[in-house]
């Protein structure tokens, strides 16, 4: 029997079973009245990022997805390949939640003056779950938005904002001057380019179309090569001239494109080199990997000396090892910018039934620039 008190409402889950079936459907919740340090936040917006797609889709072949029922019933199945499963042995046979961030309003809070200070107001939230009609989390997961900020305008305020400063913050603590960002039209893209033209920062802008870097030039970037052009060594290469960039963020992760860019950097620096060395430069150059819209390996042809590191680079770890008074000093630089350097923009609103209609779904999963969703749960 239900308490009178408690709160019902859907929430998106993501199950793997054993068998190799992923089972996406939407379930009915209860929760509770807060805790004295928790609240409860009526989801409005939360987007469909990248990083959602790994735990909502998994390494699902979404060719095989079927569908059934309608409504808060619908469900989706689609097939995990068998040499995946040993890979998800953690999360098999478990409904998980899913979305990283989102934003609402709190319709109810706990005893503690940092709860109430929120009741009623419009906050972005971290803390997984996103994909629900209500989220009960602690206060301090949550953001207070300044007055006349829509919950659409702060539901995308930690992962790409966050992520884009946490690139910049990297790059000064490694020692490096200038950067290189791929899939650079993306919305986190745009973002990163204000941030840098904002603070006099070197970066050099990879596309993947003549029309994304059409795009970043319409926004002022000034460093813009796309990787399909016949040029593309050629003119990647003077562009690290040009900014003297020698750590880069790669969003696309397989293929050859890491290994291009390490490449270019050399012929940067040799460019400027007064002696020869048959180990090349000394100049640490440095790519880290930070998504996978190619899930392909990463291939690596050695041609750029000994000074050099690929690595993966993933924003919690970043903010755990930075501490909570550098976090919030940039936290406190999105909310201020929410509507122009961190502002987002969404092609689609949809419900959560919405969410698992297979249409939406073989167009969010191309995970393609330009094309980014939102959701509001209680639409």
């Amino acid at each position: 029997m239900s308490d009178a008190n408690t709160t019902t409402g859907l929430q998106l889950r993501s199950r793997i079973a054993k068998s190799g079936d992923l089972e996406l459907s939407l379930a009915k919740v209860e929760l509770p009245e807060p805790g004295p340090d928790q609240v409860l936040v009526k989801v409005e917006a939360t987007p469909i990022n990248p990083s959602d797609l790994g735990l909502l889709l998994g390494p699902a072949d979404m060719a095989t997805a079927k569908s059934t029922g309608n409504g808060g019933d619908i469900k989706v199945t689609a097939k995990v390949p068998e040499a995946s499963l040993p890979l998800l042995a953690a999360r098999l046979d478990q409904a998980m939640p899913v979305g990283n961030e989102g934003a609402g309003t709190v319709i109810k809070a706990g005893a503690s003056d940092a709860a109430q200070a929120l009741k009623g107001k419009t906050v972005s939230m971290v803390g997984g779950g996103m994909y629900a009609q209500y989220r009960l989390l602690k206060a301090t997961d949550c953001q207070a938005l300044p007055a006349g900020t829509a919950a659409a305008e702060g539901a995308s305020w930690f992962v790409n904002p966050l992520t884009a400063l946490g690139m910049t913050e990297t790059m000064k603590r490694e020692g490096h001057k200038a950067l290189v960002h791929t899939a650079a039209a993306s919305n986190l893209g745009q973002m990163l380019n204000k941030i840098c033209l904002e603070d006099g920062i070197g970066l050099v802008n990879v596309v993947r179309s003549a029309e994304q870097a059409k795009l970043l030039r319409g926004i002022g970037a000034k460093h813009v090569v796309d990787s399909t052009s016949p040029k593309f060594t050629e003119e990647l290469t003077q562009a690290l001239v040009e900014t003297g960039a020698t750590i880069a963020f790669d969003a696309i992760g397989g293929g050859k494109l890491a290994s291009q860019i390490l490449t270019g950097m050399e012929m940067a620096l040799n460019k400027a080199a007064t002696t020869y060395s048959r180990y090349g430069s000394t100049t640490h150059k440095q790519v880290y990997i930070y998504g996978g819209l190619n899930t392909g390996p990463i291939e690596l042809v050695r041609n750029y000396g000994q000074a050099w590191g690929v690595g993966g680079w993933l924003l919690t770890p970043f903010l755990q090892k930075i501490g909570r008074p550098d976090q919030a000093r940039l936290r406190e630089r999105v909310v201020k910018g929410l509507k122009t350097t961190f502002a987002s923009h969404y092609t689609k609103v949809i419900s959560l039934p919405e969410v698992l209609d297979l249409k939406n779904i073989a167009i969010y999963n191309k995970r393609a620039t330009g094309e980014k969703f939102l959701i509001n749960p209680n639409k």
